[in-house]
């Protein structure tokens, strides 16, 4: 994929769901019909419990009243009672295909819940429910730092196996698409975040990119859309869509699934969790250790990421294109001024900007070491330009869990 990048072109159009209203009746009824059309019998489900969520779709926790079919006596319901919005991807078909793909596995690979069923006319799935587990989220907002380095651990171990079982499934992903509706051809956020990047930064910040950076991002995009190292991605890794269990992380949200090159996944171990919107710092060390978790996964699908050099490089390439897409979709909205509190956490207004700061300045220090100087200079360039408009002194918290 050939795209002038690091060079203005508009963000995709998103897609919003209505409002709740009676949405948790809906949802289970449209549990019920999907379990009717699978099952032949109509299956009564009761208690309902609505779950939290940000997605467009309603999830409902629910229990079986009675089943000749020996299902699960609880299960989970995703409905998205809003229609597919023209042009844009829809996330029922997204998710219920990323789900079927994965209900293809063996259930030691599978690191996602279990499709029971879904209903294309109902634009609804029920899924295995894997209980009152904890999120990620709520391991890195807790107060043991040794069990949220295990989970750490653990989500990088898990991310390793779900590229691992997925990669060369790209045609199946896009056969089983098709039968929903098909692929839609969006607009691309990351070649977009790309053209933007340069002029942004110089006219937001007064940092202007040397050509030998430009041309490193270019090639760095190409990277990035190469044919190696696809594997499927859920592509929204926020540490609240992952369930630490006793059977390791397993991965929940799919709305955004695709098949992509993977290692834009594995670029957020050491730019942690940039496609959250509130994302804090980890202990230093810490994103060595998940990426080397992660690699023992993957070497026998990728025998050539055995090699540093291979891999240092690569990641280099995907954290450039990462964190140009987070810079501009900041500096774009300008500051973010609200004030987020999440499982008792106030995330200020200034830790966004701070977050670009330490990315930057991490940007800046991989590149060094890399030999890129002319990369290292610009991104330090950024990091202060950062600072000294929204700061100074800006420095992303840790998580919690690490203080």
């Amino acid at each position: 994929m050939t795209v002038d990048t690091f060079g203005d072109v508009p963000d995709a159009p998103a897609g919003r769901p209505g409002g709740q209203g009676q949405s948790v009746e809906a949802a289970v009824a449209a549990g019920e019909a999907v379990l009717a059309h699978r099952f032949g019998s109509a299956i009564a489900l009761i208690e309902p419990e609505l779950l939290p969520g940000s997605g467009p779709a309603t999830v409902v926790r629910a229990r079986i009243a009675s089943s000749p079919f020996g299902l699960p006596r609880t299960l989970v319901i995703k409905h998205y009672p809003a229609p597919p919005v023209p042009g844009v991807a829809d996330p029922f078909a997204q998710e219920a295909v990323s789900y079927q793909l994965f209900t293809a596995l063996s259930a030691e690979d599978r690191m996602c819940p279990e499709l029971l069923g879904h209903y294309g006319r109902e634009r609804v799935l029920v899924v295995e429910d894997l209980g009152r587990a904890p999120t990620l989220q709520d391991k890195l907002c807790g107060e043991d730092a040794r069990a949220a380095e295990r989970a750490l651990l653990s989500w990088a171990r898990s991310l390793g196996r779900m590229h691992a079982t997925t990669a060369g499934r790209e045609a199946d992903f896009d056969a089983l698409l098709r039968r929903l509706g098909g692929p839609v051809k969006e607009k691309d956020v990351l070649a977009a975040a790309c053209v933007r990047l340069p002029g942004l930064v110089e006219e937001s910040l007064r940092v202007r990119m040397p050509g030998e950076v430009r041309r490193f991002g270019q090639r760095a995009f190409e990277r990035a859309y190469s044919a190696a190292y696809r594997a499927f991605s859920p592509a929204d890794l926020s540490p609240d869509n992952n369930l630490v269990t006793s059977g390791g992380v397993r991965f929940l949200d799919f709305e955004r699934g695709r098949v992509r090159n993977a290692l834009l996944d594995v670029v957020q171990l050491r730019v942690p969790f940039a496609s959250c919107g509130d994302p804090m710092a980890l202990p230093a060390g810490m994103s060595e250790a998940m990426v080397a978790a992660w690699r023992a996964e993957v070497r026998g699908i990728w025998p050539a990421l055995s090699d540093d050099e291979v891999l240092t490089a690569s990641l280099l390439d995907h954290q450039l294109v990462l964190l140009g897409h987070r810079t501009v979709e900041n500096l774009a909205k300008g500051t973010a001024t609200e004030v987020i509190t999440r499982q008792g956490v106030t995330v200020r207004p200034a830790d966004r900007p701070a977050a670009l700061v330490s990315w930057w300045r991490d940007l800046g220090g991989y590149a060094a070491r890399a030999g890129h100087e002319a990369l290292a200079a610009y991104a330090r360039d950024v990091a202060e330009a950062l600072d000294q408009r929204f700061g100074p002194g800006l420095a992303l918290p840790l998580y919690p869990a690490f203080h």
